[in-house]
Formats: structure tokens, C-alpha cells, sequence
């Protein structure tokens, strides 16, 4: 039986990437780049580096990565204080249900530590925890299945002996090359079908996560 839950972030625990779409097609809007919120939908999963490698191949060699990470960062934060961060639909019921029942609870997101805690903090997620892999302790962000091996390792369990949630085709993919069962609840991406072949469950929200567990527990 799995002994350990993984979690994603960005679009799975908190109600982000909306976010980040908006203060993308501001800034871009700033910038003379329209339509730049449009690009989140080939990017979410990604670290800074590997956005950044997105961005000059398909908009501009010279794309001006600094300028527009530290000024979406900043619009991201004017508009989560004016409107709030919401947390999605089940997660703080299924990380209750987690640790009730034992389970060794991680966070393997793409985002970086800074960004990740204060959010968790806030929301006062933090301390149901008992590891984290942030975007910037990773040499290969996702697909590749470094994220997700390392947030095993830090709560001393094998990828075979945990489940891994995730909203987006990247993050999928990463957790199950690294060998996790894996369960999506897609947010802003509909995975294609070779996507939803990978993932061994598909949900609506992640309080249907919460039965699946049950089930698996008491078989």
C-alpha cells in the first residue's frame, strides 16, 4: 500500500495560474509582447530556467527575462493582496485525511522555496508537510522525474510507495517516469489522451482523491 501523498502547487493546491495569466498579460501589455498570458498554457510544470529557455525560442532571442520575471512577480503579489490566493477544492480536506491516517506528506513544485512557503504559510499548509523539492534544489525541472524522486527521498519512501497529485501534463509525466502512482486534476490544460494514459487516476477535484484512498487502504 502507498505510504506517501506528493504534491504539486501551482494550480493543484492554491488557484494560481490565473493568477500568473493575468499579471503575464500586463506585463506583456508593458512590454509591447500582447497576448503574453497565452503562453502559460505551453509552460506551467516549468522552473524559471526552463520558462526562460521557452521564452527566446518562441518569442524573441533577446526576450527581456529579467525585466519581466521581477515585474510579473511583483503584479502577482499586487493582485493575490487585492484578491486573495484560493486553495482548490478538497486540498485541505485530503491533507487532513493524509495525516490522519499516516501518511508521509511532500511538496514537489517548480516554483521557487521563498515563493512556495510564504504561500503555504499564509494558507497555513505548511506544517502538514514533512518534505519539500522547490524549483530551485532541482538540476531538471518537469517532465523530468528529478522533482519527484527527490521528494521521495525526503520523506524516506520509495516512488513506488507513493501517490503523487498534479494538474498539469508536465507535472504527470514527471511523476510517472519517476515511477508514483499518479492522479491529475487538470486546472487551465485539458490533457491529451497519451497525457491521461499516464496518469492512473483522472478527478474532478481532489475530494474524489480522498475516496480512491479509501478504497485503496481498506482492499
Amino acid at each position: 500500500m502507498e505510504q506517501g501523498l506528493v504534491f504539486d502547487m501551482d494550480g493543484l493546491i492554491f488557484d494560481t495560474e490565473r493568477i500568473v495569466k493575468q499579471s503575464w498579460d500586463d506585463v506583456g501589455e508593458n512590454l509591447g509582447i500582447p497576448d503574453m498570458g497565452e503562453h502559460i498554457f505551453h509552460t506551467i510544470g516549468f522552473n524559471r530556467e526552463r520558462r526562460e529557455a521557452y521564452f527566446r525560442e518562441n518569442i524573441s532571442e533577446d526576450f527581456p527575462a529579467e525585466a519581466f520575471s521581477e515585474q510579473t512577480r511583483r503584479r502577482f503579489y499586487e493582485i493575490a493582496e487585492s484578491e486573495g490566493v484560493e486553495i482548490k477544492p478538497g486540498v485541505r480536506e485530503l491533507l487532513k485525511y493524509g495525516k490522519q491516517n499516516g501518511f508521509k506528506i511532500a511538496l514537489a513544485t517548480s516554483s521557487r522555496r521563498a515563493y512556495a512557503e510564504q504561500l503555504l504559510k499564509d494558507a497555513g499548509l505548511y506544517e502538514y508537510f514533512d518534505g519539500f523539492v522547490f524549483g530551485d534544489m532541482v538540476t531538471h525541472s518537469k517532465p523530468d522525474p528529478e522533482v519527484y524522486v527527490r521528494a521521495c527521498e525526503q520523506i524516506g519512501l520509495l516512488p513506488k510507495q507513493c501517490t503523487a497529485f498534479e494538474d498539469a501534463p508536465a507535472g504527470v509525466c514527471s511523476a510517472h517516469a519517476a515511477g508514483l502512482c499518479t492522479c491529475m486534476v487538470p486546472d487551465l490544460v485539458e490533457p491529451e489522451e497519451s497525457v491521461r494514459q499516464l496518469a492512473d487516476y483522472v478527478f474532478r477535484s481532489l475530494h474524489e482523491a480522498i475516496g480512491m484512498l479509501k478504497r485503496r487502504i481498506n482492499r
